[in-house]
Parts: C-alpha cells; sequence; structure tokens
C-alpha cells in the first residue's frame, strides 16, 4: 500500500522536513502527523528503536517593524514562538505516551505506519525558532551568526534579556534556530549520531546547576571536542566533579569548523552517503508500495532497519570497503562470476555480507535470476555465521556486479542468530556446498581502523598473529581468521 507523506505546509516546514528526511531518513521521518481529533499533533514526528522526537517549527515577525522596541518585540516573539511551544511540546508528550491513535492526515484515514516503542521509550522535544534571526545578529557586534543563546537552569536570571531563552532543566526542551537547524542537523545526520548528542545534552542538562550556550552550533562544537577514550564517545561538560556551571562562549563554532580535523571528516565522509542512497531507495520503495520480497519493514525488524543504525564514520568504512570491492571485481572471469566481501558493524556481534553477481544472459530477470540471487545471499549470510560463530546478527546486501551492467537492483536480507541452532547449521551448510562462501583458504583481510575524525598520521598496518582478531570474534588473529 503506498503511503503518503505531507512534505509540509509552511516554507520553513518544507525545509524542515526535508531535512529531516535527509538526517532520520523517509521511513522514520512524517510531517504533520495528527491525533485522534483531527488536529495537528506536531509539525514533524521521527521514530526510531526507543527514541521519539517531537518537532515544533514556529515563525513569528514582530521584528520585522523597526519601529517596535526590541525588547518588547523579543518578548512577543518570545511568547509566540517559545513559550506556548513548551505547552504544545508537553500535550504532544503526554498524548504520545497516552498511546492513543496517531495519523497521517487530518480525516484520520491513514494510520501513522510506524509503532510507537511502549518500553523504555525516550521522547525528545525540539523547537525550531524563527524570525529572530537578523534581529538578533544586528543586536550585537559579538554575535556571530545570529543565533539564540540558551540557558538551562532552575534559577532564571532576573532580568530577561533580548535573544537569550531561559530553559527549565527538571523538563528539557530543545530550541533551535533558522541559522543553527541546518548544521545540527547536518552536521548530526544519523540517528545514531544525532541521538548520541541529544543524549548527551539532556545528561549534561540534568547533571549541572547551569548549562548555557552562545548558540546550539558552539555546544556542538564543545561536545566535538571533547570525547572519552574510555567510553568511545563525546560528551558535553568536563570530567571536574567540583564544577556544577557550564557556560560556552561565542566562536566555538567557527573555531572548529575552520580547524584540520573538521574538513578531514568532511572530506572522509562523502563517500559514506553511498549507504543513505541504498537506504533511501529502499525506503521510497516501501512508501511508494513497491517494495518486492519481505515489504512490510515498517514494524519488523529488517536489514534497513539494521543499516540504519550505523554511525556516520562506521558508514563510511562500509561504504569505502563497498566502492572498493566493485573496483576489484575481477575483469577476466568468466560469463558467470560472483564476489563476496564480509563486513564487521560498528555493533558487536553484527556484520554484513556484501554479494556482487555477474552474469551475461538474464532470460528473466526478476522471475527467475533475482529469486536466484536472494537465495544464494540468503546462503551467503548464513555461511558467514558458520565462519564467524561469534555474530548475532549477518545483513546481507547483493547487487549486479557494477563494472558490467548499467542498470541495478539491491536485495537485502536480515539474519537474526541469536538462537542459532544444529538445525540451522545444518541447514546452511548444505546450502553452501556448492556455493562454498567463506570456505576458502584464499580469503583476503583488511584491517582498518575508523573513527568520528580521521587521524592525518595514522597509517595502516599489519595485525599481529597474537593479537585479537578484528571480525570480532575475541579469539587470537592465528586462531580465527589468521588460520
Amino acid at each position: 500500500m503506498e503511503i503518503k507523506k505531507s512534505q509540509g505546509i509552511t516554507p520553513t516546514e518544507k525545509r524542515l522536513s526535508e531535512i529531516c528526511d535527509s538526517t532520520f531518513l523517509k521511513l522514520w521521518s512524517y510531517p504533520n502527523p495528527f491525533n485522534d481529533d483531527g488536529k495537528e499533533l506536531c509539525d514533524l514526528l521521527a521514530v526510531f528503536d526507543n527514541h521519539v522526537f517531537i518537532f515544533f517549527d514556529r515563525e513569528s515577525r514582530p521584528f520585522d517593524n523597526p519601529e517596535n522596541d526590541v525588547l518588547v518585540a523579543w518578548e512577543r516573539w518570545e511568547r509566540a514562538v517559545i513559550e506556548k511551544q513548551i505547552n504544545t511540546a508537553s500535550g504532544a508528550e503526554k498524548y504520545i505516551l497516552s498511546k492513543r491513535p496517531i495519523y497521517l492526515d487530518a480525516k484520520r484515514t491513514i494510520p501513522f505506519p510506524l509503532n510507537i516503542p511502549s518500553n523504555d521509550i525516550h521522547i525528545h522535544k525540539i523547537i525550531i525558532a524563527n524570525g529572530a534571526y537578523e534581529a538578533c545578529k544586528s543586536f550585537s557586534v559579538n554575535n556571530i551568526y545570529g543565533s539564540l543563546g540558551i540557558s538551562y537552569t532552575n534559577n532564571p536570571f532576573p532580568r530577561k534579556a533580548p535573544f537569550m531563552v531561559q530553559l527549565d532543566k527538571t523538563n528539557p526542551v530543545h530550541v533551535f534556530d533558522g541559522f543553527n537547524l541546518g548544521i545540527i542537523l547536518g552536521e548530526l545526520d544519523t540517528f545514531y549520531d544525532f541521538t548520541s548528542y541529544i543524549s548527551a545534552k539532556e545528561k549534561a542538562i540534568h547533571k549541572y546547576g547551569l548549562l548555557s550556550y552562545c548558540g546550539e552550533e558552539d555546544l556542538l562544537a564543545h561536545y566535538y571536542y571533547n570525547f572519552d577514550d574510555d567510553d568511545k564517545s563525546h560528551f558535553i561538560g568536563t570530567k571536574d566533579k567540583k564544577i556544577n556551571g557550564i557556560s560556552i562562549g561565542e566562536g566555538e563554532w567557527k573555531e572548529f569548523q575552520e580547524s584540520k580535523p573538521y574538513k578531514l571528516k568532511k572530506l572522509a565522509d562523502k563517500d559514506s552517503y553511498l549507504w543513505d542512497d541504498l537506504l533511501q531507495i529502499t525506503c521510497q520503495n516501501a512508501l511508494d508500495g513497491t517494495l518486492l520480497g519481505d515489504g512490510d519493514i515498517f514494524n519488523r525488524p529488517s536489514a534497513i532497519q539494521e543499516m540504519a543504525k550505523e554511525p556516520r564514520f562506521s558508514r563510511r568504512a562500509l561504504a569505502e570497503h563497498m566502492i572498493k570491492s566493485i573496483k576489484d571485481f575481477p575483469d577476466n572471469m568468466g560469463p558467470i562470476a560472483r564476489n563476496i566481501s564480509f563486513m564487521p558493524s560498528f555493533y558487536k556481534g553484527k556484520a554484513y555480507v556484501f554479494l556482487q553477481l555477474k552474469h551475461d544472459n538474464i532470460e528473466d530477470y526478476e522471475n527467475k535470476y533475482r529469486p536466484v540471487r536472494r537465495e544464494m545471499l540468503s546462503i551467503a549470510c548464513g555461511a558467514a555465521k558458520i565462519r564467524f560463530p561469534h555474530l548475532k546478527k549477518v545483513i546481507g546486501i547483493a547487487i549486479d556486479a557494477p563494472k558490467f551492467c548499467e542498470r541495478n537492483s539491491e536485495d537485502f536480507a536480515l539474519l537474526d542468530c541469536e538462537n542459532w541452532t544444529e538445525k540451522d547449521q545444518s541447514y546452511f551448510e548444505e546450502g553452501n556446498k556448492l556455493l562454498n562462501f567463506f570456505n576458502t583458504d584464499n580469503i583476503k583481510m583488511t584491517v582498518k581502523t575508523a573513527q568520528n575524525f580521521p587521524d592525518p598520521t595514522r597509517k595502516p598496518r599489519k595485525i599481529g598473529r597474537n593479537e585479537k582478531c578484528p571480525c570480532g570474534s575475541g579469539k587470537k588473529f592465528k586462531r580465527c581468521c589468521g588460520k
């Protein structure tokens, strides 16, 4: 069944829709949902795993009248765009927690296609505040970008200052503006990256008596600068337990954006969007109702959902591996040939199998060839589990070898092997007797370390025989893949 999504109504809502379709992918982001009385619930709802993001896009233009006093205009704008929307956001949060139905249309004929998680749900309320950019930028010569200052505290300042929003830390709402919306969702453009930032921010809001910053982009720069080597994650704040307040000044983002690590990351990330393209094609097919095979990927475990969990730097490594495999497909093979690659995930116990097929004489592509390709992909996933017993999930991706075809298609498979049985083992061993995936001693292994910000001084190295195998088994390399 085709699912028609709203694309937003106002220009700012349409912009929000486009940005969220890119960050959250088309399958998990829905503008203008409605509640069961036909009223709009919010301006955009994004749901993935146990995280729910409620977006409110609001605009007011009291600053357009030059005769208005700045403080008076600010109070009007803040009341209309921030304060009212905080109350609206709280109402939407209560509605979602009530488990009442959500719809994609005001007539309530199209149910919201995703299940709202019932356990361990995390709801994040986000207001996009438009209409103050020019006034904010011209108010102070020290304001670089015209973004709003934000403070989370239990003790509001006695005097309200224009363009500084004071928010309650006990029930945090995130406020982005027209300028930094594109930065935050553009830089943190995967569910993992955006959720990690929002979660780190909410942790800091609850931890400190005061969290204050001159612009959301400056807080993002602070987040990127702070990295915990033990947890392997970015954070907001300080390791000094004596400090109870954090204030981040103007210009952090400008400085960070001009740094070499940032530029290297942006350059390195370019190839990673091959991964996003694969996901978006399938997401659109699902929305159009044209997805073949096991087409219900909205509320059932799927390869697409597993692929969407990967952070940006992991997508970079995976896409680079796929591109290299495509380029390295041998030119001098016969009319029927294959190439298979094994790629570890960011998550332990999870990996990908990338299968390319070359077939020069396909008679019936959809009815004969693709079912065979899907079956081969399924066997390849099982063979990977047998070769690497520690795996809990194997995701398969199959395409026609791009070197030898102008058009292409994609097949995906998810093998959940959490509860692997002897019957499973026998089935895939039998299926792999002819195909012989991962049974050869001629497997080539490339060891590569991926990180969010590439280290220009890091050089590739060979893994030692007594080091842990990079496949994630926990065994020494010589007793695992280095046999």
